[in-house]
């Protein structure tokens, strides 16, 4: 079964679900608490059934190619990863699902979650410690009516703002937010490594949203908010001074053959966590993916986070 509706409409379709022996491909958020997604991943693991928790831009092609350069020791001992982004969204976007924490809405539930998957692949996903502050830059938002399509919600901010006879409500959820963690490596390590997530919702950017993984040897930059790349590779130990510098590294082609052949990068992602997760009810062998264990841990990630708690 499949899951693709907003965060806060997932407990009870999920639950008849489970309960009815039925495996479950999720969207992110898994629910709009931790307490409820930690019921959900029991539920799960009581009935013996498989899930699959689609924060899935892990799967982006060039994450996959840091992925194996970290793992090739390119960068040495992994020490600090950020992750940059600022979207410049419109303070006015009519309200709905996304305005408000039951909802499953907010930054952290629909921003962050892909961002944790992608740096636990490349790094490692025992994840030792994390701490954080949020910020609310949108208190209200317009009520309108037609809004059926969330990518085209833009389309019905209102023309007169001002109107009188507009319905404005209050936003409970955070639109821009700051956290930091601190992982343990895959790799032999003398201490965890730092990671640096930094979102502004409503703030435009100046350059590239980026991705960077650095270690004792070497670093890997990733243009893009969920790496769509280019990647560039700086080698510490080069030997001629003119190499220490930012180099494009190209897509090795056998990433491009491992992924499904489309052009959406939302959709390609998708598509082969499910494959993945098909393979696997099949009794075929697949590599770890993420599963609803990823999705309740992430929650009560995002539930600390909002309550300012370590």
């Amino acid at each position: 079964m499949s899951i693709a509706t907003p965060g806060g409409a997932h407990v009870e379709p999920i639950t008849e679900a489970i309960k009815a022996g039925c495996h479950v491909f999720c969207d992110k958020p898994l629910s709009e608490s931790g307490e409820s997604a930690s019921k959900l991943y029991q539920l799960a693991l009581d009935k013996h059934v498989k899930t699959a928790f689609a924060s899935s831009f892990c799967y982006m092609p060039y994450i996959i190619q840091a992925k194996q350069m970290v793992a090739q020791g390119l960068i040495g001992e992994p020490l600090e990863v950020e992750c940059i982004s600022h979207f410049n969204l419109d303070k006015n976007i009519p309200f709905g699902w996304s305005h408000r924490i039951a909802s499953g809405g907010g930054r952290l539930n629909n921003n962050f979650t892909h961002l944790v998957s992608i740096v636990t692949s490349v790094i490692g996903e025992n994840i030792l410690s994390v701490h954080g502050e949020v910020r609310n830059d949108m208190p209200t938002a317009p009520v309108v009516e037609g809004v059926h399509n969330f990518t085209q919600r833009r389309n019905f901010i209102p023309k007169d703002l001002n109107d009188p006879a507009l319905e404005w409500k209050e936003c409970d959820v955070e639109w821009s937010y700051t956290v930091l963690m601190q992982l343990e490596s895959r790799l032999p390590a003398k201490q965890p490594v730092s990671v640096l997530f930094k979102h502004g919702g409503l703030v435009p950017r100046f350059n590239e949203d980026h991705l960077v993984f650095h270690g004792s040897k070497g670093s890997i930059y990733i243009k893009g908010h969920y790496g769509d790349g280019p990647l560039y590779f700086w080698d510490k130990n080069a030997q001629k001074e003119e190499d220490r510098c930012w180099k494009e590294i190209p897509l090795s082609p056998a990433i491009t053959e491992l992924l499904p052949d489309i052009k959406d990068d939302t959709q390609r992602s998708w598509t082969h966590l499910a494959k993945q997760l098909v393979k696997d009810v099949s009794g075929d062998i697949v590599e770890p993916y993420q599963t609803f264990k990823e999705g309740a841990e992430y929650q009560q990630i995002i539930d600390k986070i909002r309550k300012g708690s370590n």
